[in-house]
């Protein structure tokens, strides 16, 4: 397996996907941290402003010699500071309290904040109301925010360090997905590259998710199994036509070069030319019905395509056959469905491989035998069975016979050039139909099915 380089995953689409994951994740879990935050942050200074609200009321309904008393005890009491309360004369000199300094401030009974200084030294954020009592006094009460702020700066570091965490472990992932993504891509690569140099039996490999590269893989492995048969049956043909018109051609030369050579009598010449006349025109049947095969196969005939009724097309064909079947007493019936046996598709074609089906049947049957063609519409599937009392194909061969110009070995000898199954095949493909040859016991039986 080739190593992946470290530069080559940020071009894998998995790797700029997970970065776009990331990034919508991101901001996500910002605006959520954020909002949080921003909540908490609110509700802490709204309970620290309605307790100094609180506590100012409490004070100012204190008479004049209580509220000192009460201040001077607090200050005694809240040995920490955390609520401080002071009081100041009209001036703003200190009274009592725990605050000596009145601070700085831009109006009376409204929360602010200032840094106070303590008697250790300390600096301690602290949140205060100045309100001015009825006798001109000015009452200070406060309270410690330094266990707030870290409340804050805990909320702050928690974003933080959760933000780097989320920005690691995402690009990990992204990294990851990018490398998994290019080693399947590069096992994809070299599969395509192996069937490129000529290996038509490879495959893209599947892992068996049914992902989206899995769905391609398996549409890309059935246009391979088409062109691998595609590629068998030319290499076929090519063997077939050496095989089989090897022999009309070395007739027609054989015959043209006697003529040649002898000295014949008009009569004589005549017949030379008919014989060369009935070889050249049997060679150019065979690859007429080529082509037309080749025409079939490319789906030409698509745009043809209109609701057939295949019990028209069953007795018509039977009507044409009868004569022949006729002659050596041979038996042909027909058995129509029971249901109406419609399908879309093109009715000169299927009833040309019909006809071709029951060529082959009157052809391989003995004299006084019979030749039975079925219509089959049983709501699953629909198309046609003909049965014959003939010698059969044997089982190794019935996937052979539907090649081109393949003839068994028993029927060299008979007349035909090997393409009438082939043309049937090429018909059921082009209709989506399945063409299967079985044993009738005794004889053959063809059936052509697809669906409704």
């Amino acid at each position: 397996m080739s190593s992946v380089r470290l530069s080559e995953i940020p071009r894998t689409i998995s790797f700029r996907t997970g970065l776009l994951f990331l990034g919508l994740f991101g901001c996500s879990f910002l605006a959520l941290f954020g909002y949080i935050y921003w909540q908490t942050a609110f509700y802490l200074k709204g309970e620290a402003d309605a307790a100094l609200y609180q506590q100012v009321e409490n004070r100012s309904a204190q008479a004049p010699e209580v509220q000192l008393q009460e201040i001077r005890k607090h200050a005694v009491q809240d040995v920490e500071g955390r609520l401080p309360h002071s009081l100041f004369d009209a001036q703003g000199q200190y009274i009592a309290g725990v605050i000596r300094e009145l601070p700085d401030f831009t109006t009376y009974d409204k929360p602010q904040e200032f840094r106070w200084l303590k008697s250790n030294g300390h600096h301690r954020p602290v949140r205060f109301i100045a309100h001015r009592l009825a006798d001109g006094r000015i009452l200070l009460v406060a309270q410690d925010m330094h266990d707030i702020r870290e409340f804050d700066e805990l909320l702050i570091n928690a974003l933080i360090s959760g933000g780097v965490l989320l920005l690691v472990v995402g690009l990990i992932g992204a990294v990851v997905l990018g490398f998994s993504a290019h080693r399947r891509l590069d096992k994809v690569s070299r599969s395509i590259k192996g069937i490129i140099e000529g290996d038509l039996t490879g495959r893209l490999p599947i892992q068996g998710n049914n992902d989206d590269i899995d769905r391609l893989a398996s549409v890309v492995n059935g246009m391979l199994d088409e062109l691998e048969r595609l590629m068998s049956e030319v290499k076929g043909v090519c063997d077939d036509i050496a095989h089989d018109l090897r022999t009309p051609l070395t007739r027609l030369i054989a015959g043209l070069e006697r003529a040649q050579r002898r000295g014949l009598d008009q009569a004589q010449y005549a017949a030379s030319i008919d014989s060369a006349l009935t070889e050249a025109k049997g060679l150019l049947l065979t690859f007429k019905a080529l082509l037309r095969i080749s025409e079939i196969e490319n789906s030409a005939r698509r745009s043809h395509f209109a609701p057939v009724d295949l019990n028209l097309i069953a007795a018509d064909a039977a009507e044409l056959y009868e004569p022949l079947a006729e002659e050596r007493g041979i038996r042909l019936t027909v058995d129509n469905s029971q249901a109406p046996a419609v399908m879309a598709g093109d009715p000169q074609l299927l009833f040309d491989a019909l006809c071709n089906l029951l060529d082959n049947a009157i052809k391989f049957s003995p004299d006084h035998s019979h030749v039975r063609v079925s219509v089959i519409a049983d709501g699953a599937a629909v198309g046609v069975r003909v049965e014959d009392n003939g010698p059969g194909i044997p089982q190794a061969e019935r996937e052979a016979v539907l090649r081109r110009l393949y003839r068994a070995e028993s029927s060299r000898h008979t007349p035909g050039n090997g393409l009438g199954l082939s043309m049937v095949s090429a018909v059921a493909r082009l209709h989506d139909m399945k063409l299967t040859v079985s044993d009738a016991a005794p004889g053959c039986r063809v059936d052509l099915l697809g669906k409704e």
